[in-house]
């Protein structure tokens, strides 16, 4: 079976018993708790295969690397204050089938999009390490390791129980409904639900503790995480020129120290 390792796109075969035991050497001794406080300076199963949303702005990096130091901070807070305000208005008339099909491959104008793989697997093979795939394809995610950066866990995931992790929209999409995307063009919408600065592979179960919230009802467990997570928010918001809540900016200034 082909393996995908590393963020060079390296492919060669690995026997199992290789990739087993790479896994329990790495495994997750010394990891920091998830709860410890941001810019702390510690360590993390993320360190090397993550990088700050600030040096990745269309979101083709992978992970989600915490921000740290005054002026990486400074620019974060001065990246949030760019984003306006307004109320967040009804639900009326939002289904998911107005952003397009679940991670069609056709969602022209962001990356990734129409090389032949859907977004989803996309998401995975950029984000994850030890990837492997379905026999006979290079597109079919079917086993990988994933470091979450809500929850700070290694997660090693297998498509069997596919539910373990889930493609978050960093920028909910029934948010978006409620923030002026009701009023967007269609393909505007299939962008926002398929483009990779608004996608992350997470645990499954945060995702669904996240449901369409925004930074004031929600924000990822790991602290230290919780400033490159308003970043990303921002990101999405100012490229699609919607507004958040008042309530969420303030949240995400205060995650960045502003």
């Amino acid at each position: 079976m082909t393996r995908h390792t590393g963020w060079g796109r390296r492919i060669r075969h690995t026997a199992p018993a290789v990739i087993t035991a790479v896994a329990l050497l790495a495994g997750c001794e010394g990891l920091p708790e998830a709860d410890s406080p941001a810019g702390d300076g510690g360590g993390s199963a993320s360190d090397g295969r993550a990088v700050s949303p600030l040096e990745n702005p269309d979101g083709t990096g992978p992970g989600l690397a915490p921000v740290t130091g005054e002026r990486d901070r400074a620019a974060a807070v001065a990246l949030i204050e760019k984003v306006t305000t307004k109320g967040r208005g009804p639900k009326t008339g939002y289904e998911r089938d107005a952003f397009g099909y679940a991670w069609m491959d056709t969602a022209d104008g962001v990356p990734l999009a129409r090389n032949g793989c859907d977004t989803r697997n996309d998401l995975l093979k950029l984000h994850g390490e030890n990837v492997e795939f379905r026999s006979g394809s290079d597109c079919v995610v079917v086993s990988m390791d994933l470091y979450d950066p809500y929850t700070g866990k290694d997660i090693a995931w297998k498509k069997a129980k596919a539910a373990e992790v889930q493609i978050d929209h960093v920028v909910p999409l029934s948010y978006s409904w409620q923030m002026g995307a009701s009023r967007w063009t269609e393909s505007k919408r299939e962008q926002l639900a398929n483009d990779a600065l608004n996608l992350l592979p997470v645990e499954g179960r945060a995702n669904s503790a996240k449901s369409d919230s925004g930074p004031a009802s929600w924000l990822p467990p790991d602290k230290r995480i919780r400033c490159s997570y308003a970043i990303r928010f921002a990101q999405v918001a100012l490229k699609y020129e919607m507004a958040v809540t008042a309530a969420d900016k303030e949240t995400m200034l205060e995650q960045c120290g502003g």
